[in-house]
């Protein structure tokens, strides 16, 4: 029996373009999936790049207009790469005309956006994603398994770090990394929501943050030019947590941490033990459990590289490792298994509204100075 085909469009080519577009190309060859994917257009506003795009990374044609793939009757699946500016505008025109809303991370510039986006992806009872992609590394969804389980016991602590340093030099230019009109926020919404997403998705739903956030370079230059620009979006951003369940919780992201250049670390500490992940040992997970003899316990180490481990029967031998690119694959090999048997999308852009909701708190938290409750309103 044949497998039906999904058709995607792809707008956006740069960074989160080019890893959806490799990962598109290559989740075919790693697994076998209950459906085609047919790469038809990507997008870009600047046709000579656009073009040199599509023909790299193997899409059928492209497109200078977001639009022309919505009208395209032949495209199932629109996914969003582009900056936060345009995330809810192309998302909300994609879900009017009855298409799958595959959108990058976060959701959008701030909880209103998300708000208006949400609803339009419900009025069109059409599934979605949100490119959470670390929720597929295969170490962390090991510690998923784990905490699922109960191996820790009860779980009392949350911390997490999301460190990066491309911002330390005061003369890098102002992108739009750094201005609030398109980026929405700084580390909050560009790194830190990975960390809030995480958190999430192992412990459960944050209930109340107190934060703070700091702007520590207040004006760059422009790119290409010595004009100085002012920065309008943090640069730091911390806050406290308390789950719903009770868990504590503390988390820092910042892309002024010199030396530390993808520094996505968190801890989890239970009764009977303990786990903890950094993104820059990608195949490593650290458990610790209070069981066995006093005097051989402690902290070891996981290579989650087995074909046992989540993803990896798709890959190599055990302890050939896998990269950041395989996340994005390992992305779509469930959400095309769940579009093509008709189950839900995890994680869908409600849980896309959940993590907006937290930053939105952090945010109202910091100008207050005051803990603030998260909206646990319909998601």
């Amino acid at each position: 029996m044949s497998k039906p085909t999904l058709t995607v469009a792809m707008i956006g080519y740069q960074f989160m373009g080019m890893a959806h577009s490799n990962a598109y190309r290559q989740v075919g060859r790693y697994f076998d999936l209950p459906c085609e994917v047919r790469m038809k257009t990507l997008v870009g506003r600047r046709e000579d790049r656009v073009r040199a795009a599509a023909d790299r990374f193997g899409w059928e044609g492209y497109a200078t207009d977001y639009r022309a793939a919505i009208d395209d009757p032949e495209v199932d699946i629109i996914d969003i790469g582009t900056p936060q500016d345009s995330h809810a505008e192309i998302g909300i025109a994609a879900a009017k005309a009855g298409k799958v809303v595959f959108c990058e991370k976060p959701m959008a510039r701030n909880l209103a956006e998300a708000e208006q986006f949400i609803e339009a992806v419900r009025a069109s009872g059409r599934p979605s994603l949100i490119w959470h992609n670390y929720r597929r590394v295969p170490a962390i969804a090991l510690a998923h398994q784990i905490l699922q389980r109960g191996d820790l016991g009860e779980i009392r602590h949350w911390r997490a770090t999301y460190l990066q340093d491309w911002l330390v030099n005061p003369q890098a230019p102002r992108g739009w990394h750094l201005q609030k009109a398109i980026a929405g926020s700084g580390s909050l919404g560009d790194i830190g929501v990975h960390i809030t997403d995480l958190a999430q998705y192992l412990i459960g739903p944050v209930a109340r943050v107190t934060g703070f956030l700091k702007t520590i370079t207040k004006e760059r230059p422009l790119p290409g030019s010595v004009e100085m620009a002012p920065v309008d979006v943090d640069d730091v951003a911390m806050w406290l947590a308390e789950f719903a369940n009770g868990v504590t919780g503390t988390f820092e992201a910042t892309r002024f941490a010199t030396g530390r250049k993808n520094y996505n670390r968190f801890e989890v500490n239970g009764s009977k033990g303990s786990l903890a992940f950094n993104l820059e040992r990608f195949n490593e997970l650290e458990v610790y459990f209070e069981d066995g003899p006093v005097e051989t316990r402690g902290w070891r180490t996981i290579q989650a590289t087995d074909g046992c481990h989540p993803f990896m029967s798709a890959y190599w031998p055990a302890g050939h490792v896998i990269g950041y690119e395989h996340t994005f694959i390992n992305t779509l090999r469930d959400a095309f298994t769940c579009l093509a048997n008709g189950q839900p999308i995890s994680p869908s852009l409600e849980d896309g509204l959940l993590n907006q909701r937290v930053l939105d708190a952090v945010e109202r938290s910091a100008a207050s100075r005051t803990w603030i409750e998260v909206d646990s309103g319909p998601t």
